[in-house]
């Protein structure tokens, strides 16, 4: 990701009302992942490390926001139905 991508990411952020600090949590750690392994696209990520970097400790809370900011369109996600294989994550850069 580009500097500019996360602007326009952060910039969504403070005008989006319907955010609030859970889905912030849930977007810094993709980011984070995503940095970590050095891509623009296709995150791969498993839901344990997304909830640890979050700080996120129930599911069903992690579940609720998760699909919240894929309704709001700010994740795409792929899942991996494979025990081995980690599911996949694009963000949008709005």
């Amino acid at each position: 990701m580009e500097t500019n991508d996360f602007k326009r990411i952060l910039e969504a952020l403070i005008t989006d009302t319907s955010i609030n600090v859970w889905h912030i949590a849930l977007l810094s750690a993709i980011i984070t992942i995503g940095l970590r392994q050095g891509t623009k696209q296709a995150i791969k990520v498993s839901r344990s490390k997304l909830m640890a970097i979050s700080h996120i400790k129930t599911l069903p809370t992690y579940h609720k926001y998760f699909k919240e900011l894929q309704a709001m369109g700010y994740v795409t996600y792929r899942p991996s139905y494979h025990p081995k294989s980690k599911s996949e994550i694009d963000i949008k850069a709005i």
